[in-house]
């Protein structure tokens, strides 16, 4: 009989496991090509469509009992999960009957891939589902499966528009397992966040679920150890006054775009502020005019690569003499460096319209990832007030950071860690590296019709633009619906403006418009409909197709950048195509595009040589020139987690922060 998969008590509070140290494990390439093995061939896809058929065979069987008898069996069921766990056999049994129950309660019948993705959760695994799988009721199922054991489920999704969504269409679900599910919602207070996380089955952010365990760390931060904390948690007592703890423990959490939380934001640590003296507002502006008045390459160097500057030998000189009238922090010399790279930083590295918008007299970053809008985060260092003072808007207080997490060293800590997206194959040795996690890719229920139209990378932007709008009038004149995808708000906007300036009706979807998505993406898949969208229609949204539209030949989906990972460009080719679908996509960029400059600046030029006098490159140039900047900046990316995660175990292991290990 297979061993519990959720072996800790689901009656105490504040317990969770101590993270694994994974992060010397991405020190070398063999680790990763071993976790790309590892999830190839550890658990197949026979095994997972075994355990899919068995589910199905037992939803076959309790078909045959009215809802009296059903509820014995729950009944039943529920005893033998938390007396034994989820073993091959009652796990057969609990998808069984959580996918009849999905029928009788929502009027949902679960697809045998839907079992297959539920299964896989089930094993602690990333199931790469295809977008439009129904990977929500994927993880609906095997939440109810867990819950049923008596452990609290934590539903991790990337806003507060799906959690809320998500828990509300399946609470007929929940409630008909006798399971109650709430979401974790903004402006909850602590009390009422607690009550929310008593909750079975909890949808949240991966955002407020680290911020709240930040938060009650720091609450118990003066118990003597973290087994007391717990006990005296579950006791309902607490120390010296010191904040009651609004989590639950860290039993089993499903996360969904697994690949965009664990990998793409594991490099960034969240971080819990308090506000300390800042450099007075005038002296910023000081150091912004004298930033104005230095020269790139003469003054100060870009190395956009790390995102950094550095001020040469001319630019301290330069520095100095532009800042000798001036008193106070500039007479020291290792303040007026810093002030003076604060200040380029600002002006050169964080670009308006791409690293951020301004909106509400406030600077607002946007995720480079998924083109939204990251609420209540700031840039450290000073950088976000530099930014602020160039906008012309007022200066926020600057903070000091006193609590500090990655998402490798909150995720590992879950008894059970399970994650869900449509593009993990390619950051599958990683997720194993940080997570212990392997990756399952299930099939589609339905064959895929996707067409490819060979890709174009052009010499220059203004080409690009001219096969751009022929590219999107040839689909409208078939009546086709057409997504244009873009990396950022600046680059979203002058797409445009070139289809404005040509006739072409649209509509725009960029982190100034999102609160638009949901009507936007609803219209986009009507007849000879142009939207241009960022990253944002990237994930997390469904373009849903009518008949004329299918007749047509379904979607079209256009590139007009590569990005950094494959991945992404792999998510927004997605939308189209869905479910059987027809659909059709095809890249059209140039050699300026961000991702080639920035990582393969050499390349690039070398490319342009080969190009001679023609618009764009050879095919066979342009398809290696992607390669190499997309496996560059992986790598990089990879790197910068590896680093970060490293970081933050150094600090654990000198200020025991996250308690006793072991």
């Amino acid at each position: 009989m297979a061993e519990s998969i959720l072996p800790l008590p689901p009656c105490v509070r504040g317990i969770e496991r101590a993270p694994r140290e994974r992060g010397h494990a991405l020190d070398g390439w063999l680790s990763r090509v071993y976790g790309q093995w590892r999830s190839r061939f550890a658990r197949s896809t026979r095994a997972l469509g075994e355990a899919a058929d068995a589910a199905g065979l037992a939803c076959e069987q309790l078909a045959l009992c009215d809802d009296a008898a059903l509820q014995v069996e729950l009944a039943g069921l529920r005893v033998a999960l938390r007396r034994h766990g989820l073993t091959e056999a009652t796990t057969a049994q609990a998808l069984g009957l959580t996918c009849l129950l999905a029928q009788r309660s929502l009027g949902l019948t679960p697809h045998r891939v839907q079992r297959m993705g539920a299964a896989a959760l089930l094993r602690g695994m990333v199931a790469e589902m295809a977008t439009g799988e129904g990977k929500s009721l994927t993880a609906a199922l095997a939440a109810g499966c867990v819950a049923l054991s008596g452990r609290p489920v934590h539903v991790i999704t990337v806003n507060d528009y799906l959690a809320e969504r998500d828990a509300r269409a399946h609470r007929p679900l929940f409630e008909a397992l006798g399971l109650r599910v709430a979401a974790v919602l903004p402006g909850q207070t602590p009390p009422e966040r607690a009550q929310v996380y008593a909750h079975d089955i909890v949808y949240c952010t991966n955002k407020d679920v680290v911020f709240d365990f930040l938060r009650d760390r720091l609450g118990q931060a003066d118990a003597q150890s973290t087994r007391q904390t717990a006990v005296r948690s579950a006791l309902g007592l607490s120390r010296d006054g010191a904040r009651t703890p609004v989590l639950r423990e860290l039993a089993f959490a499903i996360v969904d775009e697994a690949d965009s939380v664990l990998i793409d934001e594991a490099r960034t640590p969240l971080i819990i502020s308090s506000e300390r003296d800042r450099v007075p507002a005038a002296v910023c502006r000081e150091a912004l005019d004298i930033a104005s008045r230095l020269e790139i390459g003469a003054h100060f160097t870009v190395d956009r690569l790390h995102r950094q500057v550095a001020l040469t030998e001319a630019g301290m000189d330069r520095v100095q003499a532009l800042s000798a009238p001036l008193h106070g922090l500039w007479r020291s010399e290792r303040a007026r460096a810093h002030l003076a790279r604060q200040a380029v930083s600002a002006t050169a590295l964080f670009i308006r319209e791409r690293d951020y918008i301004v909106r509400d007299d406030k600077v607002h970053i946007v995720d480079e990832f998924t083109g939204r809008v990251l609420p209540d985060r700031a840039w450290e260092h000073g950088i976000h007030q530099m930014i602020e003072l160039k906008e012309g808007l007022p200066m926020t207080p600057s903070r000091e950071p006193v609590a500090r997490l990655t998402y490798p060293a909150f995720f590992t800590r879950y008894a059970r860690l399970a994650g869900m997206t449509g593009t993990a194959r390619e950051v599958a040795g990683e997720l194993w590296a940080l997570y212990g996690l392997k990756v399952a890719c299930i099939p589609t229920d339905r064959p895929v019709c996707r067409a490819t139209v060979a890709p174009a990378v052009y010499v220059s932007e203004e080409q690009q633009r001219v096969a751009l709008v022929a590219a999107c009038r040839e689909m409208q004149a078939r009546g086709r619906p057409v997504l244009i995808g873009t990396r950022s708000v600046e680059a979203s906007e002058r797409v445009s403006a070139a289809l404005q300036a040509q006739g072409i009706a649209h509509v725009v979807l960029n982190a100034k418009q999102d609160a638009e998505e949901a009507a936007v993406v609803a219209q986009a898949g009507q007849p000879g409909r142009v939207t241009v969208a960022t990253n944002m229609a990237g994930r997390g949204t469904d373009i849903r197709l009518d008949e004329r539209t299918r007749a047509t030949g379904g979607l079209h989906v256009i590139l007009t950048e590569f990005h950094e990972s494959a991945r992404i460009d792999r998510q927004l080719v997605g939308r189209c195509a869905r479910q059987g679908d027809p659909g059709s996509w095809q890249a059209i960029s140039h050699v300026q595009a961000e991702v080639f400059q920035r990582y393969a600046p050499g390349p690039s030029a070398w490319a342009m040589r080969l190009a001679g006098s023609g618009p764009r490159l050879p095919r066979a140039v342009a398809a290696t020139l992607r390669r190499w900047a997309q496996r560059r900046a992986e790598r990089l990316n990879a790197w910068t987690r590896a680093m970060a995660l490293r970081s933050e175990q150094r600090q654990d292991r000198l200020m025991a922060f996250a308690g006793k290990k072991g």
